[in-house]
């Protein structure tokens, strides 16, 4: 461990931290207004840096993963950050324009008018987590350039060389006054979080989220947090299992299962509980035949996050639980060379006190509960702390608007999984320990702009004319009769 600095000390990272947010907070002011020409070319710049290190971001990702496929590193890191900017392009003029809004009578009828302006915050920081290191910098971004802001990044620890791309990335594609990142550990995150920013943007795990909070609290700094939770799947009787269990193994493998809004668990009839494992099996030998050599099935990120998920497993076999590897090719899992793949693992029927009944899992781990009654699953995810998603598969209306209406979520995807996200036009977040505020398209503009309100006073003196001047009159007493209505 470092030796604790003394009491009043700044590190050299605090002090160039927050030299470069005055500077780009002293940019900013002298800009003045910010026009959609600057933004849509501070955009393109961020589409640009995109597609020409595209190749290294995926090498750099299959480095800090040890075996990531370079199809999810360009599906969802590259590819989801440029839908996210060509979005914003498209549309910043539009959430520019000043937003009308009704003026109370009788001012209405004198001339008064109200609108509202969306200005820019100004500077806000961006802490990114490990695993999707480049969409969690560079989707949030799109909506922070085309609110009019400048950003300073603080890229995760946890995937060094990717880190060091988005580095790279931003110093070629940006002046420092306008976007600028600081790698580091927790001592780095620590102070950046501490930094008077307009706002801040973090995605990761709850536990830190609060220590994020605390941090901002001190200079009362707006948050939007993205975290996660344990996103249950109700499977209805009406379901097409195969269907709806391939959908679901996708959602579950895809990077290994190390996704925010990955399904945690299954709510699936009991009779039907067979048949769901048997359907599981399946998908996952058609996706993955082979998984231990295959570069297209994600590693587990480091060893503690291997070390963790393992614990979770031998748990539940001490404890004497059912534990289904799924391990299409027969492979000997501990006979790895430096990764740390995980097979896909059902657990069927958990008890409900064990680790991985309680903790988010971020991992290919996927418990199955059963129900009896459609009502139980209501229940069930009602008393457990409100997830980042909910998902319903079936066909039946009156269940699938149970779950919608009475049941609380950052989002729902019926008949899928994950793929609300990658719709631009619908608000992207959480609610109670899965976040607060969102982001994405218009929401994410938004969040990341100073919502105005702009009143017009009309050239008639109307304190005079409604009795509000003193000395108050007998025009005052009418007035405040008049309003005094049920």
């Amino acid at each position: 461990m470092n030796a604790p600095q003394q009491v009043g000390m700044e590190s050299d990272a605090e002090i160039k931290m927050q030299e470069a947010l005055a500077a780009q907070r002293e940019s900013y002011l002298q800009e003045g207004v910010v026009t959609a020409q600057t933004r849509i070319d501070r955009i393109d710049r961020a589409i640009d840096v995109l597609v020409r290190y595209s190749d290294r971001v995926s090498d750099a990702l299959n480095e800090d993963f040890t075996c990531r496929p370079r199809e999810v590193n360009m599906l969802t890191d590259v590819i989801g950050s440029i839908g996210a900017m060509k979005h914003a392009k498209k549309h910043l003029k539009g959430w520019m324009k000043a937003e009308k809004r009704p003026t109370v009578f009788p001012l209405n009828l004198l001339g008064g008018r109200s609108r509202i302006e969306y200005q820019p915050k100004g500077v806000v920081g961006i802490v990114a987590p490990w695993n999707f290191p480049i969409a969690m910098v560079f989707q949030p971004m799109a909506g922070i350039l085309a609110a009019g802001n400048r950003t300073m990044i603080k890229p995760s620890e946890f995937t060094p060389a990717t880190s060091a791309v988005i580095q790279e990335m931003i110093a070629d594609g940006f002046d420092p006054s306008e976007a600028t990142v600081f790698p580091g550990g927790p001592e780095v995150g620590q102070a950046f979080s501490g930094l008077p920013f307009d706002h801040m943007i973090f995605t990761g795990a709850t536990g830190i989220a609060r220590h994020i909070m605390a941090a901002a609290s001190r200079n009362l700094v707006p948050v939007t947090l993205e975290l996660g939770g344990k996103s249950p799947v109700i499977i209805s009787r009406s379901a097409d299992i195969e269907k709806s269990v391939q959908r679901i193994m996708l959602g579950k493998t895809m990077n290994a299962g190390q996704i925010c809004l990955a399904p945690d668990y299954l709510l699936v009839p009991e009779e039907k509980l067979n048949e769901v494992i048997e359907a599981a099996q399946k998908a996952v030998g058609e996706m993955y035949p082979t998984l231990l050599d295959n570069d297209q099935y994600t590693s587990v990120v480091n060893e503690r996050h291997y070390q963790r998920l393992n614990g979770y497993l031998e748990e539940a076999e001490q404890r004497g639980q059912t534990v289904i590897p799924i391990n299409p090719g027969n492979e000997d899992f501990s006979a790895q060379n430096g990764g740390f793949k995980i097979p896909p693992t059902l657990v069927p029927e958990p008890a409900e006190d064990l680790a991985l009944m309680e903790e988010e899992m971020f991992g290919p781990i996927l418990p199955i509960r059963t129900y009896r009654d459609f009502e139980e699953t209501i229940s069930y995810i009602n008393a457990k702390p409100r997830p980042l998603a909910a998902y319903y598969f079936g066909e039946d209306k009156a269940e699938e608007e149970a779950m919608i209406t009475r049941t609380t979520s950052g989002g729902v995807c019926v008949n899928d999984v994950i793929m609300h996200i990658m719709q631009e036009d619908l608000p992207f977040g959480g609610i109670g320990p899965s976040g607060m505020g969102n982001y994405h398209g218009l929401e994410g503009f938004k969040t990341f702009s100073h919502a105005k309100s702009v009143y017009r006073q009309t050239g008639v003196n109307v304190a005079k004319l409604g009795g509000m001047l003193p000395p108050y009159s007998d025009t005052t007493s009418k007035t405040i009769k008049a309003q005094l209505k049920r």
